[in-house]
């Protein structure tokens, strides 16, 4: 797959276009995506996405979105669909105000090369969303290219959306709701840093996350149950608390902390991939190392049985 990024973005006539920000390639986005393969093996297309980086909304809000992937995650997925061309534009204050008909001829057409569109069924863009299916299709018919439009995706009566996927992680720390919805666990990478190695003299060793992106979403304080992978393929079970460590800190400071069930070693600086796949319990204060121990070997427990299933 080709990543093509600002001023490296080249036209391409035969690319099969979808647009949007994709963040989670979530299962609503997969279907679009398999969609979009399909097309262009049809039609001898190239399978493209078009993307945005920094999110829409940080731009028109002014407010940061926590991300659930970062842009190489993005990729990652997307080429796994079957898409062979990603394409990056840097969303501006100028961007969001061209009006749909410019955005279509100069971006879409001018920039990426579109000769088909796949959208979703509530798909708008350009200055004030005023640019629909329905405008789409008079340009379309216009300036000689075709649209495809994908139904609502629904899992259990939820519209599959990332702002859904966003909520159930940052406020509830669902992880198995979040996953059954992205269609994979969620997924933190990171590196390990230098911590406190008070977890060391307890007997629970932690390897001290910092997400690579700064924006990735941090999901609810508390406790999960993790699978964990090392830049040098070891994988293996493990727990993970998110939280400020109540017991031991003051200063509100939150942290992500992995214990690894089968790794005991020296981690710091390698990069550790950590997927969520349960939420154990809420973080607790506890009165002291004692109780703090005996809870974590409960925590042990129970995060080894979720594994197990």
């Amino acid at each position: 797959m080709t990543r093509e990024h600002g001023a490296s973005v080249r036209a391409d006539p035969r690319s099969v276009v979808t647009t949007g920000t994709f963040d989670g390639v979530h299962l609503g986005h997969q279907a679009i995506i398999r969609y979009l393969v399909a097309r262009a093996a049809e039609t001898g297309g190239v399978p493209t996405v078009v993307t945005f980086d920094p999110h829409p909304r940080e731009i028109l809000t002014g407010h940061a979105i926590p991300l659930l992937t970062s842009l190489d995650e993005r990729a990652d997925a997307l080429e796994a669909l079957g898409v062979e061309r990603f394409v990056v534009l840097p969303f501006s204050r100028d961007l969001s105000l061209l009006e749909p008909e410019d955005y279509v001829a100069d971006v879409l057409l001018g920039t990426v090369g579109m000769r088909e569109i796949v959208i979703g069924y509530d798909h708008r863009f350009g200055r004030k969303a005023r640019g629909d299916r329905a405008l789409l299709e008079r340009l379309g018919a216009r300036l000689g290219f075709s649209v495809d439009v994908i139904p609502e995706q629904i899992e259990d009566d939820v519209t599959v959306s990332s702002t859904e996927i966003r909520r159930l992680l940052a406020d509830e720390g669902d992880a198995e709701r979040a996953s059954h919805l992205l269609g994979r666990p969620y997924r933190i990478s990171g590196t390990v840093v230098r911590g406190d190695a008070r977890g060391r003299t307890i007997g629970y060793p932690t390897a001290n996350l910092r997400p690579v992106d700064a924006r990735k979403l941090v999901p609810a304080l508390g406790v999960y149950a993790i699978r964990a992978r090392l830049a040098d393929g070891t994988e293996g079970g493990g727990m993970m608390n998110v939280g400020r460590r109540p017991t031991f800190e003051t200063d509100g400071t939150r942290t992500l902390e992995a214990h690894l069930f089968e790794v005991d070693r020296d981690l710091y600086g390698q990069t550790l991939t950590v997927d969520l796949v349960a939420r154990l319990r809420e973080e607790q204060r506890f009165g002291g190392v004692d109780a703090l121990v005996a809870q974590l070997g409960r925590d042990r427990a129970a995060a080894v049985a979720v594994l197990e299933q």
